[in-house]
């Protein structure tokens, strides 16, 4: 088992890893919208946070040497399911290969995120 990181995407805020290489799959913890240059939360739409979201999310599937076509799985946490078709806009720009996928509506995302998505990927 790997353990990956990168300055590219935020740091950990708890007792855990960005993702984890086993069996030839990258396992990403869930990320939220948080701008790895400063550790702050710019955006205030759930669009402009799923693509921070999902740049995070680019930004390890590089350094585990994989991308968004060997994307398996995603779970998807929005603080609001109204956003479910805004946040489909933004996602579906990045997950083209359409991976499967769950999509609830929780009632608190760290930091008061409106969205997080972890991932599952082939390497």
């Amino acid at each position: 088992m790997k353990t990956v990181f990168t300055e590219s995407a935020p740091t950990a805020i708890g007792p855990y890893s960005q993702a984890k290489i086993a069996g030839g799959f990258l396992f990403a913890s869930g990320q939220i919208p948080v701008n790895p240059l400063n550790g702050l939360i710019e955006q205030t739409t759930v669009e402009g946070q799923t693509r921070q979201v999902c740049e995070n999310i680019a930004a390890l599937l590089k350094a585990a040497g994989s991308s968004f076509e060997k994307v398996i799985k995603t779970t998807c946490f929005l603080a609001d399911i109204k956003d479910f078709t805004a946040f489909n806009n933004v996602y579906g720009q990045y997950f083209l290969s359409k991976p499967a996928r769950s999509c609830v509506a929780v009632k608190d995302i760290p930091k008061n995120c409106l969205v997080e998505i972890e991932v599952i990927a082939e390497i």
